[in-house]
């Protein structure tokens, strides 16, 4: 049987970032594969490129167009590295073509950045560390006269906006702390609750009961700024805003002048408009907030482990078997 021809649009270093010489190995076991490092389609295709029967794409992939795809007539099917689709390919290819998406190993990895996180803001290390920074010992007496704050992760109610695959991580994976989790997610099937230790309520009830705020919802058209100025005044005072999902779930502007006024807290991976943040942005320096350079989905080992799930359903469509990650037309408008 001949193997099909494989066209892997990525960058050199990048795609070594995913497929070491195993897993290299591995995809020439079952096809014929080329790299072509394209961000961007200059109204040309390469002639290589016009042979391909599938595509594997990652983050640095051009757009992909019903106009370009008419010029690829070969490609049947495009696994790609990473969750998020939408925005990389035209709405009309989810039904022309089989498209999957591998965003399974990042979930884990997102979940444990968000526990540091949570453990963070609970226990209030931002705070003593910006006491122990200053050219006095005085916290040390704080602490020995009047015990401190009531900083605590086990016990604790703690407020979810999301209840996706990382969500559902988050949870599971801090069962020990005893969490009380109320989860705003008007979408998710109550089924997925089940042995879990969640309660459903209103985004408001949410958010005015919630001094810890966890954020794991979808980017989409409705979830856009979800978190304006008036939503992040609901929230009580102290309290700390922990985004592992998306920048735009946040009105970064809002948050920043409630960080900088003292009355909350924050800890971002992810940021918008701006990604990378600029080099100047108070968030950058403020006290009561942590920003991470969005290293949520993990490093080589889960993009090690993306490459593994594409690959697998490549093999499954090629050898005539169902694929397990199809992303449908339908799904799209609660997805990323």
């Amino acid at each position: 049987m001949t193997k099909p021809i494989i066209a892997v649009l990525s960058g050199e270093e990048l795609f070594t970032s995913f497929f070491d010489e195993r897993r290299k190995r591995r995809l020439g076991g079952f096809s014929r594969w080329a790299l072509f490092p394209i961000q961007n389609f200059d109204g040309t295709v390469p002639a290589g490129l016009r042979d391909a029967e599938a595509l594997i794409t990652t983050w640095d992939s051009p757009y992909l167009s019903e106009e370009i795809m008419d010029r690829l007539q070969s490609v049947r099917t495009i696994a790609h590295c990473g969750g998020e689709v939408k925005k990389r390919f035209e709405k009309c290819l989810f039904n022309k073509l089989v498209i999957v998406n591998t965003p399974e190993p990042m979930a884990k990895p997102t979940a444990e950045l968000g526990a540091a996180f949570l453990l963070y803001a609970a226990r209030n290390v931002d705070h003593y560390r910006a006491a122990l920074r200053k050219k006095s010992n005085r916290i040390y007496s704080d602490i020995h006269t009047n015990g401190g704050a009531d900083e605590s992760l086990l016990g604790r109610q703690v407020g979810m906006i999301g209840f996706g695959r990382i969500g559902r991580a988050l949870i599971d994976m801090l069962r020990g702390f005893d969490i009380r989790w109320r989860v705003h997610d008007p979408f998710a099937s109550k089924e997925l609750a089940a042995g879990l230790p969640v309660q459903f309520d209103s985004l408001n009830s949410v958010l005015k009961r919630s001094s810890l705020l966890v954020l794991t919802a979808a980017a989409t058209d409705k979830t856009r700024h979800l978190l304006n100025r008036e939503r992040l005044a609901m929230l009580p005072d102290g309290a700390a805003v922990i985004n592992i999902a998306r920048g735009s779930l946040i009105d970064l502007s809002a948050l920043t002048r409630e960080v900088k006024s003292g009355r909350l807290r924050c800890a971002l991976d992810v940021t918008d408009p701006d990604e990378p943040l600029p080099v100047d942005h108070p968030l950058r320096t403020l006290p009561g907030a942590i920003v991470t350079p969005h290293v949520g989905g993990g490093g080589p080992h889960t993009r090690g482990e993306m490459a593994g799930a594409a690959m697998d359903e490549l093999e499954r469509f090629f050898s005539g078997e169902p694929v397990q990650h199809r992303v449908t037309i339908e799904m799209l408008s609660r997805m990323t």
